[in-house]
């Protein structure tokens, strides 16, 4: 029996055969046309291009009506990267000027494309070198293999059961994979925002990704365990710990049940306290699943995906009606929309901000920063959503604050905004609370002062732990310090939340640590009283919270944070769980 280990993404435990899928790049070669073979070069290239967007459509057409929309979107993702000047236009400069084959003329390109992704700090940002790089080599296998262009997409129903071994996945596999009622997925690659991730926990599938070299130690048809929550990836087991497996899997499929009950019923903990679940989403088409959990609002609305995988920027009322379809929705529940967190090196519509060499982007033009420096991109965002609010209740939060300075300006860009909307008759809603994240340790030091100045405050957790320890969590040689449980990282959140009971202030928390069952009892207990998390895990939070007593997790709370050793702080967050 071998055990491997990788990042599991999502939960649930499957047992089955290996179906191992190894998928050989062939060699791109490089050489030199005549210049009367130029034009038929270029043509061939466009029939490759409109090849790859057939096969794309083809897929999408195959996606279940049951699946969950982001699935269909990252297949809309892709083709709209074959759409974009930096695929179709680039190669063909580069194919007429140096008179070479399309095939080296789109890999030098997707290297060029690749170099610039590489900067990026922002972990959805940088993961878009996936989605070019799945596109590029769709395009590739074009030109290589002509005559072989369905290769992967043809899956046979006999995989129904197995388990999928692949260095990668593209969104197009998952999706095929899951037609074919696949039982998981493990791939060598990947992180916990990659494509493979969000559409295993989307679809339901049990997932492990970054285990490396599975691809090499495993072989066709060899009997594996894949526990999804654990990252635990067991072959060849025994036939005690077949039996023990088989028995969880039929505990989660009894938990599954007892929380689906749990819909209609209160986040209440067991000494009458009220605590708010609510839900992060991305798209206007998100609010399925936050009505499917009977979520109480919207806790984090990430704008900026509007703006991403497409040409040209959306204008103010493509916002306000994408804002617009979110709050009716949701009736009087509120929806509290962040205002554009782009990276300084985003090319949201296939230009830059200036040109020069971003060397940290984590600390340069992002979010905020973004938004005062190029207000053209900011106001119409501002009226879109103060416009909205006029629809039910809508909340502005302001990202990556890290000086007061930098919040006043918002604040009268605000207001000026108002004043404008009230001279043209706009209706909108004059008190619309206005929030501000925290997620650098400069503003948790002093969320006191910003306390003083908003309406409440929000914890991003990803990116205040990632720079309070300094470390990339994406990073594989360093992701081993991503610790939310650092004693740094606990003191900063329990900051946070002081200063907003003593301003009188609700603080919520949209980061991953509000949505990972292992920390809600210790966030109860520190006095989180709003939790905002991806709606599928919103149940299981609710039922923690309805099994919990308050009075307790503060005492052992208080413990915890007294806690120096490491070990010592995991083992009693450990008990507190076990209470």
């Amino acid at each position: 029996m071998l055990i491997l280990h990788g990042t599991g993404v999502s939960n649930g435990i499957a047992i089955g055969k290996a179906y191992v899928m190894q998928r050989d790049h062939p060699e791109v070669p490089e050489y030199v046309l005549p210049a009367h073979l130029v034009d038929d070069e270029v043509e061939r290239f466009l029939r490759a291009i409109e090849l790859g967007r057939s096969q794309l459509q083809s897929i999408r057409s195959h996606i279940p009506k049951t699946a969950p929309p982001e699935i269909a979107s990252i297949i809309d993702t892709h083709l709209l990267i074959l759409e974009d000047t930096m695929i179709t236009d680039a190669p063909i400069e580069t194919i007429r000027q140096k008179q070479c084959n399309a095939e080296w003329a789109l890999k030098t390109q997707a290297e060029r494309l690749s170099a610039v992704f590489e900067q990026m700090e922002d972990p959805y940002l940088r993961n878009k070198k996936t989605d070019v790089g799945q596109v590029v080599d769709r395009v590739l296998n074009n030109l290589l293999r002509p005559s072989d262009h369905q290769t992967h997409e043809q899956i046979s129903d006999a995989l129904a059961g197995q388990i999928v071994i692949a260095a990668d996945l593209t969104p197009a596999d998952t999706v095929i994979l899951k037609h074919n009622r696949v039982a998981a997925f493990v791939t060598g690659l990947g992180g916990p925002i990659s494509h493979t991730a969000i559409l295993a926990r989307s679809l339901g599938i049990p997932a492990i990704v970054a285990a490396h070299n599975a691809t090499r130690y495993i072989r066709n048809g060899e009997e594996l365990i894949v526990d999804g929550k654990r990252g635990a990836l067991i072959v060849a087991p025994e036939k005690a710990v077949v039996a023990e497996y088989r028995q969880r899997q039929k505990d989660i499929v009894h938990l599954r049940r007892e929380l689906e009950t749990l819909k209609a019923s209160p986040a209440v903990t067991r000494d009458g306290h009220a605590i708010g679940l609510l839900a992060n989403i991305e798209l206007p088409e998100d609010i399925k699943a936050v009505a499917k959990v009977a979520a109480g609002g919207v806790g984090l609305y990430r704008s900026e995906f509007l703006f991403m995988n497409r040409r040209g920027l959306p204008d103010e009322d493509e916002q306000f009606k994408a804002y617009v379809r979110v709050v009716k929705a949701l009736a009087d529940k509120p929806v509290t929309i962040r205002t554009l967190d782009l990276g300084a090196d985003k090319q949201v519509d296939g230009g830059s901000h200036g040109n020069a060499v971003v060397t940290n982007p984590a600390l340069g033009l992002r979010a905020v920063r973004l938004c005062l420096h190029d207000t053209g991109l900011f106001i119409p965002q501002l009226r879109a959503i103060l416009r909205a609010s006029a629809h039910g209740r809508v909340q502005i939060m302001i990202p990556m604050l890290s000086s007061l300075d930098e919040l006043f300006r918002v604040l009268e860009l605000i207001e000026a905004t108002k004043t404008e909307l009230t001279r043209s008759g706009e209706k909108f809603d004059a008190d619309i609370p206005i929030g501000g994240m925290i997620e650098v340790p400069a503003a948790a030091v002093s969320a006191d002062l910003f306390a003083r100045h908003l309406d409440f405050l929000s914890i991003g957790t990803n990116d205040l732990i990632q720079y309070t320890l300094a470390i990339d969590r994406l990073d594989e040689a360093v992701n081993y310090l991503y610790d939310p449980l650092h004693p740094a990282v606990l003191r900063l959140i329990a900051n946070t939340l002081r200063a907003g009971r003593d301003a009188g202030i609700p603080v919520a928390m949209c980061g991953e640590m509000a949505g990972d069952p292992r920390y809600t009892r210790l966030l109860l207990g520190l006095g989180l009283t709003q939790f905002s998390m991806h709606p599928s895990a919103l149940l299981e939070i609710k039922k923690i919270v309805r099994e919990s007593t308050l009075a307790e997790l503060r005492e052992l709370a208080e413990r915890i944070m007294q806690a120096h050793d490491t070990r010592e702080l995991h083992q009693l967050v450990e008990d507190m769980n076990g209470m």
